[in-house]
């Protein structure tokens, strides 16, 4: 009989179910009291999707048999999942607000099954875009050894007809054209087999900021989701990882450091990275009991870095090659290994394989950079970083980004000045592209507002909108930019600035802008401007009238939009702001 502390550890109305689950899952009976080893993963309704399952079976498949082989006091729990939507299939759309969203119910969802289940190690099988950033932040919170393994990306597709190498965003840049037989064949072969996103999106940012975090190995970024390393090969070096964690005492805390957090965000700025990790990136700092702001770097550095950090990529969206031609000339520990060289990163954190950063890259001596997909530090694919964080009256407590790296056309000087055209929902500006796009001029700054955090709520993404733009300004040869309180896709191109805060539905500036007015961007002051706005008395009577509108609507303005689920409501009441994640708030 076995005993513990003197007491009998058998507790007949606990340990039956546990019984009846060991058996199921062809576990050791005698192990259910041992530390709860388990594997999840992250389900949805798009191809994103589809290659998660095969993965977490093998995870579980591996994890059971070091338990049996080296007779670890494990108990193996059965696999579990989160849930999230299609980012690609719901963009313009009312369901896309439930995006962002995702990511706090896959930060519930998870949490509730690691501490409720008391996961003493995990493994994470990670896909899209929002579960990934949710599920690493509960892995935080709960901080025991745990190891993320993203499922990869897919395959870029081909037009069958021209051979034209086509992706999802290639898909929603023709959106509008008026060659039906064209959109259809695109529709029908842009998304071949399965996976995330195949480019710089947000997938793929955020699976590179993971891995530098610590929690992922770098080489397992890369490759795409049905290359059989996935099953084969990577399973058992995660729990190879997790072993080495549990055994040494590392948690993620002690990998995920204000250094780690650095390292990440730089590494993002020299992909290109999307805009999105300025929204995440906080939000995982949180979970880790880090003020990213403040603790990591200012906004003033993240500036910094952007100007000296180069683009090191020809990926997509604004260059030609995907995540697995990335892979095809070394992945991720190239271009790694790249910047650990130039003195960009520092080698000194520790990660999941039990080595620090500069140690894991030197075991994988990865190639040089092959000079046409990855280039080196010394004749980068673009000689500054792809973010930009702007402040100015538009934008008071800064935090509004712009993709450098996607910008087109537009800048003159560092500067862009345009006319506000003012739209108060994503759905009145598609409405507007798709129905009257001579209205559309060089030099407009289209502002689509009440679509932040609250509200919206969600902060949807604008892929679809910002693709129209990105085509209309190509077929014209013209320049329009286009800004907003919401956030965009990692595929999105063009002169775009998203995160700007405070949002209108707080009554921020750019709930005061009115068409007509003139909007100046510099990127030499990393400012964003309304030239109205900055006389006092303008500003302070169009505030007057927001104000006044609200409390003639029961304190909620009524270009705010009314809503009923109980998630769009929940999100409304307690959404933070974008550059401290936009997040659900806790007490």
């Amino acid at each position: 009989m076995s005993e513990a502390n003197g007491q009998d550890v058998w507790q007949p109305g606990q340990d039956c179910q546990a019984v009846a689950t060991a058996k199921a899952l062809g576990q050791d009976v005698d192990r259910i009291h041992g530390a709860p080893w388990g594997v999840v993963g992250t389900l949805g309704d798009s191809i994103c999707y589809v290659g998660v399952n095969e993965k977490v079976e093998a995870v579980h498949a591996a994890m059971g048999r070091r338990i049996s082989e080296r007779d670890l006091p494990v108990r193996l729990l059965a696999p579990n999942y989160s849930g999230g939507i299609s980012d690609g299939q719901r963009n313009g759309t009312p369901q896309m607000r439930y995006s962002l969203i995702g990511r706090e119910t896959t930060n519930d969802g998870l949490s509730l099954h690691f501490e409720g289940s008391d996961i003493r190690g995990v493994v994470a099988v990670v896909a899209c875009d929002k579960p990934p950033v949710g599920a690493t932040a509960a892995i935080m919170e709960r901080n025991v050894p745990a190891v993320v393994l993203s499922d990869g990306s897919i395959r870029p597709g081909t037009d069958p007809l021209t051979g034209e190498t086509i992706d999802l965003v290639s898909c929603f840049q023709v959106a509008g054209d008026p060659d039906l037989a064209k959109r259809e064949r695109w529709a029908r072969n842009a998304c071949p087999g399965y996976g995330s996103c195949g480019g710089i999106f947000t997938y793929n940012t955020m699976q590179s900021f993971i891995a530098l975090l610590g929690l992922e190995p770098l080489h397992m970024v890369s490759p795409a989701s049905e290359d059989p390393r996935r099953t084969e090969v990577f399973p058992e070096q995660v729990v190879d990882c997790l072993e080495i964690m549990t055994q040494r005492g590392i948690t993620p805390r002690d990998i995920a450091t204000p250094t780690a957090f650095r390292n990440a965000t730089i590494v993002a700025i020299a992909v290109g990275g999307s805009t999105n990790v300025v929204l995440h990136a906080p939000e995982i700092a949180r979970a880790a009991g880090i003020d990213f702001w403040n603790q990591v770097m200012s906004q003033k550095e993240f500036n910094q870095l952007s100007r000296t950090v180069p683009v090191l990529v020809n990926a997509r969206p604004f260059g030609k090659y995907s995540m697995v031609d990335i892979d095809a000339v070394g992945g991720l520990p190239v271009i790694v290994k790249e910047l650990l060289d130039a003195g960009v990163l520092d080698g000194s954190p520790m990660t999941c394989t039990g080595e620090t950063l500069a140690e894991q890259v030197a075991r994988i001596d990865p190639p040089a950079p092959d000079g046409e997909i990855v280039h080196p530090v010394s004749t980068p694919f673009k000689p500054t970083g792809g973010l930009r964080l702007l402040s100015g009256n538009v934008a008071p407590e800064g935090g509004a980004v712009i993709k450098l790296a996607g910008v087109e056309t537009g800048i003159v000087d560092n500067r862009f000045v345009g006319r506000a055209r003012v739209f108060d929902s994503e759905q009145d500006l598609l409405r507007a592209l798709i129905e009257t796009p001579d209205v559309f001029a060089d030099q407009d700054m289209v502002v689509i507002r009440y679509e932040g955090p609250r509200g919206a709520p969600g902060m949807p993404e604008m892929l679809d909108p910002t693709s129209r733009i990105t085509a209309l300004c190509r077929q014209k040869g013209i320049s329009i930019a286009l800004m907003t309180d919401a956030r965009f896709s990692g595929g999105s191109v063009g002169l775009v600035i998203g995160h700007v805060g405070p949002e209108a539905a707080l009554g921020g500036p750019i709930a005061l802008i009115e068409d007509g007015d003139t909007i100046v961007i510099d990127l030499d002051d990393d400012t964003l401007d309304c030239v109205e706005l900055g006389d006092a008395a303008t500003f302070e009577a169009r505030a007057a009238a927001w104000r006044e509108a609200a409390a003639a609507n029961g304190g909620q303005h009524p270009l705010v939009r009314p809503v009923t689920s109980r998630l769009l409501r929940r999100m409304r009441a307690v959404a933070a702001t974008a550059i401290a994640g936009g997040g659900m708030t806790t007490p």
